[in-house]
């Protein structure tokens, strides 16, 4: 087990808030729409249908729900005009920000992302002005009270099946892999029964930052907020060590 363990980021914070409030599913299911668009209906033979369909899964959307989501997918390819795009930028104190979205219409995502990150005195910057700080991985994380097996099982377990990492924390276990690696590892998991609160992948951090200033922690979580609110944003990532 590595000493690797700050992974409660805003984006599990995020998924958990929409969860609540059934926004979750919303973003998931445009995420099917995508990818059945790109790869088709079936997810043995689309990687990143399987890849939405394990995140739903760990988000609690029942099975009917997302068949009939890749099933609408299917039928209704010609008229699905997401497409995803990346914004990169600064916080305060230059925090390093990542957002996601997934839009039918990219000037106004444009407009609301960069009015976030200007009322929460922050700035855009260029593509991969802040990706480099940060390691693309397959992240699968879970609770330590719905998981029956030992952590040592556990951590052969995820190993063997592929998995780069293992973690352990006070509440939760955290394995992580290459992306490319992710759902051999995930389906592993699953086979063996192993319950799991999120699986996909993510972009984690290589440092972290502290901010010990009130008023740039407020101008931050302005900023986060407002993303958070945005429905075209499907995940924020930082390196902010709350």
């Amino acid at each position: 087990m590595s000493g690797h363990s700050k992974f409660a980021n805003i984006k599990h914070k995020k998924e958990k808030n929409d969860a609540a409030k059934g926004k979750i599913f919303t973003i998931i299911g445009r995420e099917i729409a995508v990818a059945v668009k790109e790869g088709g209906p079936d997810p043995n033979n689309n990687f990143k249908l399987a890849t939405v369909v394990a995140k739903a899964k760990a988000n609690n959307m029942p099975n009917d729900t997302i068949e009939r989501g890749i099933k609408k997918a299917a039928g209704d390819v010609g008229n699905v005009n997401y497409e995803y795009v990346t914004y990169e930028g600064y916080g305060p104190n230059g925090i390093a920000i990542i957002v996601d979205a997934l839009t039918d219409n990219k000037n106004r995502t444009a407009a609301n992302v960069r009015s976030a990150f200007t009322k929460g005195q922050g700035n855009i910057g260029t593509p991969g002005c802040v990706s480099f700080m940060f390691d693309k991985k397959g992240q699968i994380i879970i609770d330590k009270e719905e998981c029956e097996m030992e952590a040592d099982d556990l951590m052969m377990t995820a190993l063997d099946a592929g998995a780069e990492d293992f973690n352990e924390e006070e509440d939760s276990f955290e394995v992580l892999t290459d992306p490319d690696s992710f759902e051999e590892v995930r389906k592993a998991l699953e086979d063996q029964g192993i319950p799991m609160m999120s699986a996909e992948v993510t972009m984690i951090p290589q440092n972290y930052v502290a901010l010990t200033d009130e008023g740039a922690v407020k101008s931050l979580q302005r900023i986060l907020d407002l993303l958070d609110d945005d429905d075209d944003v499907q995940a924020v990532y930082h390196n902010w060590d709350e």
